[in-house]
């Protein structure tokens, strides 16, 4: 029996992995730059040595890696637009803020595939508005971090469409290599700059250490390696309906660990219903169009 599910019993401890995310960005102190280096870097360090031991080769074109250095920068941006948001608000909100993500790639996917929105996508991104509009009403104090949030979402949406368009002239583990190293590149970039060479200024508490190398080595380099393989085996519906688990996994974390910060009002957890909701709603409708699709081929 165990054998039969392996997979997917892997595929839902990588979701509740991912959920960890944005519970270890509340615990670490240091600003959202420094902790996205370091996330990218341990993450970095981690996947070399897998590389190394699976001897896989780094080996990739120019163009490809022009291309995928570029949307590492936006995955870089998408990072700290996250954990600002979490230290401006919380983790629930920060999450389901950053499930919005379905509804920018319903308007971003047909301007890079070149087709037509379909009249159920609108539906649902006219849904998750509202479900933000309650979130937003009820839980204005929080407004800059729903902001932040949003904002990463489109980000999120961003990359995730151009990985679409990357997958098909590129392996997957050096697509996910490469985004990394190019979001390593541009934060210490930025830090350098801002805090001028000052090296003392990457410096971060003990207690920080720890669990940035969860973040990096757990819920990044372990996740992603894991994440692929997974990938191979379950059908692409399966793995995007248990994704949009991790809002709800990290927000009934978040509410064990810290009862009073992370419980919300009455207007929230509707809102929240809603936008969840018309996320699996949206995998549901694409899963058939896609087997209509293939009917008809």
């Amino acid at each position: 029996m165990l054998s039969k599910y392996k997979y997917h019993i892997w595929l839902h401890i990588i979701v509740l992995i991912f959920g960890l995310t944005g519970i270890l960005g509340k615990l670490i102190t240091i600003d959202s730059y420094l902790l996205v280096w370091y996330r990218v870097g341990i993450a970095l360090i981690g996947i070399l040595i897998y590389f190394a031991i699976t001897q896989f080769s780094l080996r990739i074109t120019k163009k490809a890696l022009i291309k995928t250095l570029l949307v590492g920068v936006i995955i870089a941006v998408h990072w700290v637009t996250f954990f600002e948001a979490i230290k401006q608000s919380n983790v629930s909100v920060a999450l389901v803020c950053l499930s919005s993500s379905t509804l920018f790639t319903s308007l971003i996917e047909p301007l890079y595939f070149k087709r037509k929105i379909k009249p159920y996508e609108l539906i649902f991104g006219i849904s998750i508005i509202i479900g933000l509009y309650f979130i937003f009403t009820f839980e204005f104090k929080y407004l800059v971090g729903m902001i932040l949030s949003v904002i990463s979402a489109a980000l999120a949406s961003w990359f995730t469409v151009l990985n679409g368009i990357l997958i098909k002239e590129t392996k997957a583990k050096l697509i996910s290599f490469y985004e990394l190293l190019g979001a390593f590149i541009i934060v210490s970039i930025y830090l350098l700059v801002i805090e001028k060479g000052d090296i003392s200024q990457f410096t971060v508490p003990v207690e920080d250490l720890k669990w940035l190398i969860i973040l990096g080595t757990l819920c990044t380099a372990f996740a992603f390696i894991v994440s692929v393989e997974i990938m191979k085996k379950i059908s692409p519906y399966t793995v995007t309906i248990s994704v949009n688990l991790e809002p709800i996994y990290s927000i009934i974390l978040a509410l064990l660990i810290w009862p009073e910060s992370e419980t919300m009002s009455y207007g929230f957890y509707m809102g929240t219903i809603i936008v969840i909701a018309t996320i699996f709603l949206n995998a549901l409708f694409k899963n058939r169009a896609s087997k209509e699709k293939k009917v008809h081929q």
